[in-house]
């Protein structure tokens, strides 16, 4: 039987300060439980954020029905996910070929084994 969940690969930018940087793992330490139950809601299954330099790497597995678009209504309507985001987006910067209100960009695939 294939595997029914869906993978999505993305990369974003935490501002090249090292204070920032570790305030920012730090926080992923300790995530409000609100957040993950969002997070959990919305038919993700798994998520891992992955750090090189300044770089992350965020990997999501999701339900096979899950939709990218109606989980960021969802999370736009949720005043503790906005808080949320608020708060992290002091550490973040967009790459500059994310488009306008874009954060995390969405990663082609060009390699699977």
């Amino acid at each position: 039987m294939a595997d029914q969940r869906k993978k999505y690969c993305f990369a974003l930018d935490l501002k090249e300060d090292e204070t920032l940087m570790e305030a920012y793992i730090e926080h992923h330490k300790k995530v409000w439980p609100e957040i993950l139950q969002q997070i959990k809601s919305t038919g993700v299954e798994c998520m891992e954020i992955y750090r090189v330099s300044n770089r992350l790497f965020m990997i999501m597995e999701t339900k096979a029905d899950f939709s990218l678009e109606a989980k960021a209504a969802m999370d736009k309507s949720n005043p503790k996910v906005q808080e949320w985001e608020e708060l992290i987006s002091n550490y973040q910067q967009v790459l500059p070929n994310a488009k306008p209100g874009e954060k995390w960009v969405q990663m082609e695939q060009i390699f699977k084994l």
